[in-house]
């Protein structure tokens, strides 16, 4: 899965999909939600570290995958990762997570393994169901919010900030040999593989990119709503994780969208201007 920090966890350079459990989030919940980040930065390192073959990499992942299964079912899970699926048992057990939604993350990370490119926004957007908006779920059912609208303004946002991180890490993934601007995007903007992977700022491509990033702002603010649904200090954590996605988009647009040759980052007035701005969400 794709590697650096991103809005969605200041602070946290691994695993870029999941929260850190920071001072804004409810003391009983905090150990739930380092499990599951403990839980998914696990298989992120199973998928992307080293030097292991692909076939090698999917083997353990069915593996991680099978103790996941034995942790839900209350039996014992091997001892291979027993810091992972030791914190993990009490908090599925106390809190019914939905085991579902975990392993749909071990999904994602299993597809990153064997597939580079994207034909369409749909294969994307299918890949973020089970990369990021698990994520999201799980949080809210921690919250106890559960209705259908609130569920799929997660998923908007969630998704958001999976593309987000996308579009600010092209200097660094295509490079990696991972394009996940989809194949029909460069249909419509005449851009082919062969400029994407020669990282080259063809007008073509800095409008592809710009595309992609309005549409991942008009999502995020689709889901925007959710700040206002979350209790208490949840709730700000979200703003802040919102605006932290925007505060991205408007990074890359300062630059001319050209995330090809320079990846944005964050510094301390862009977190200035995402707390100013959370407040008046």
């Amino acid at each position: 899965m794709n590697q650096g920090p991103s809005p969605l966890a200041q602070g946290v350079s691994h695993y870029e999909n999941f929260p850190v459990a920071s001072l804004l989030c409810p003391p009983r919940l905090r150990p739930a939600i380092s499990a599951i980040y403990w839980f998914a930065r696990t298989a992120d390192d199973i998928a992307d570290e080293g030097d292991a073959p692909p076939q090698t990499r999917l083997d353990e992942l069915a593996a991680y995958r099978a103790d996941l299964m034995a942790t839900a079912s209350g039996q014992a899970p091997s001892p291979r990762w027993a810091g992972v699926f030791g914190r993990l048992a009490p908090m599925i057990r106390q809190h019914a997570l939905p085991v579902n939604l975990l392993a749909d993350l071990l999904s994602a990370f299993e597809q990153d393994v064997v597939k580079q490119r994207y034909a369409s926004e749909a294969e994307l957007l299918d890949y973020c169901r089970r990369s990021a908006n698990p994520v999201g779920r799980l949080l809210l059912h921690l919250y106890g919010v559960q209705d259908a609208e609130s569920l799929q303004e997660s998923d908007c946002i969630c998704s958001a900030l999976q593309l987000i991180n996308f579009w600010q890490d092209l200097s660094v993934d295509i490079p990696r040999g991972r394009i996940y601007l989809p194949a029909d995007a460069w249909g419509r903007h005449g851009v082919t593989e062969a400029q994407l992977l020669a990282l080259d700022s063809h007008p073509n491509t800095i409008n592809l990119i710009a595309d992609s990033a309005h549409a991942a702002r008009a999502s995020m603010l689709k889901g925007s709503k959710l700040v206002k649904k979350v209790p208490g200090r949840g709730g700000w954590e979200l703003r802040l994780v919102v605006q932290g996605g925007l505060r991205i988009l408007d990074k890359i647009e300062a630059q001319g969208f050209n995330t090809l040759k320079k990846r944005p980052k964050l510094g301390p007035w862009d977190v200035a201007v995402m707390g100013w701005r959370a407040l008046w969400m």
